[in-house]
């Protein structure tokens, strides 16, 4: 089956449909040989070449979508390889056996949380997008004084050197306590500009002294994977990720017996038996926005492995909950 050049470049990751078809226009795309122009349709036999290089065909032919959630630590970098030597979160992803991780956006050294990535570089490319509008959401303790006066301001956009930012929500996290030196809040906003959210409260003379990322549109960081863990998403996550972004269902790769208990164990779940056709048990998943103890003892059945929803009316208020329908709680070591 053939495909518009710029949507299959898209999906290998080199950029928005957009981008690429300024790149097309531009000559830097030849297809067997021949500078590429826009209409041009390609199949998984054709050769292209991008600005000189020649693109793998698993790279962009692959006709399934994997998607994972990584829980980044601090100290590693979002980066494929690190001229400082450290360490990066792809050296702990799983192999892809056709194409590669492409990372939705990053997290700087410093900040922990949800990091997405996937093997379809158009979802990638239009979750990072601000004009997909999808927003992110972080947990920050913070030192200084903060008043109503600096929240409304950090809400209504505050100047930075990079042109106008703001929060879409400041909520304070429900053990917060006025009266003590470091306060915890959820916020979010909706583009991912580097280091923005530290950016925001520092404009403000208050201090970020920790960060993490617990929810990316859909997506939330599950309490119990531990950092340096993984979780792949199901058919439904994925289904439910691409479509904030107004993109079509691709088939996901159903989990081998082995992989569902590994991935089972990453979340800290007792799974005794992986089941024999893992592809049906989703049938009867967690439906979207549904929470507390019927959620939770949905998820707990075999091949329950989706913790996903869409953000319902508590989270759009800032609070964060996991599978169980229960807050994400500061650690008690960043009390």
């Amino acid at each position: 089956m053939s495909e518009r050049l710029q949507k299959v470049l898209a999906r290998a990751g080199l950029g928005s449909r957009r981008g690429l078809e300024d790149a097309i226009s531009q000559g830097r795309v030849r297809v067997n040989g021949d500078v590429a122009v826009l209409g041009t349709k390609v199949t998984a036999e054709d050769r292209i070449e991008f600005d000189g290089v020649r693109l793998a065909a698993s790279a962009w032919a692959n006709s399934e979508r994997r998607v994972i959630a990584y829980h980044k630590p601090e100290g590693q970098v979002s980066t494929r390889s690190d001229p400082e030597g450290r360490p990066t979160i792809f050296d702990r992803l799983p192999a892809v056996r056709d194409g590669r991780w492409i990372a939705v956006g990053r997290l700087d050294i410093a900040t922990s949380g949800l990091m997405l990535l996937t093997t379809d570089g158009e979802l990638a490319n239009k979750l990072m997008h601000p004009s997909s509008g999808v927003d992110r959401e972080y947990l920050v303790r913070l030192h200084g004084q903060i008043t109503p006066e600096i929240l409304k301001r950090l809400r209504e956009g505050v100047e930075l050197e990079d042109g106008m930012a703001r929060f879409t929500d400041i909520v304070p996290h429900p053990e917060d306590d006025p009266e003590k030196s470091n306060r915890w809040f959820y916020v979010a906003l909706m583009e991912g500009r580097n280091r923005e959210v530290r950016r925001l409260w520092e404009s403000q003379g208050i201090e970020v002294n920790r960060l993490k990322r617990v929810r990316y549109g859909c997506i939330f960081l599950p309490s119990s994977l531990r950092q340096g863990s993984y979780v792949e998403l199901s058919q439904r996550e994925a289904d439910e990720l691409a479509a904030l972004v107004g993109l079509p269902s691709v088939p996901v790769p159903t989990l081998t017996p082995q992989a569902f208990r590994d991935q089972a164990r990453r979340l800290g779940k007792a799974v005794r038996k992986a089941p024999l056709r893992p592809e049906r048990a989703s049938t009867s998943a967690t439906k979207p926005g549904r929470t507390g103890r019927e959620g939770a003892r949905q998820s707990s059945e075999p091949n329950a492995t989706e913790w996903s929803s869409r953000p319902s009316r508590s989270t759009r208020a800032g609070r964060v909950s996991d599978v169980s329908g229960r807050p994400v709680k500061p650690t008690r070591r960043g009390r």
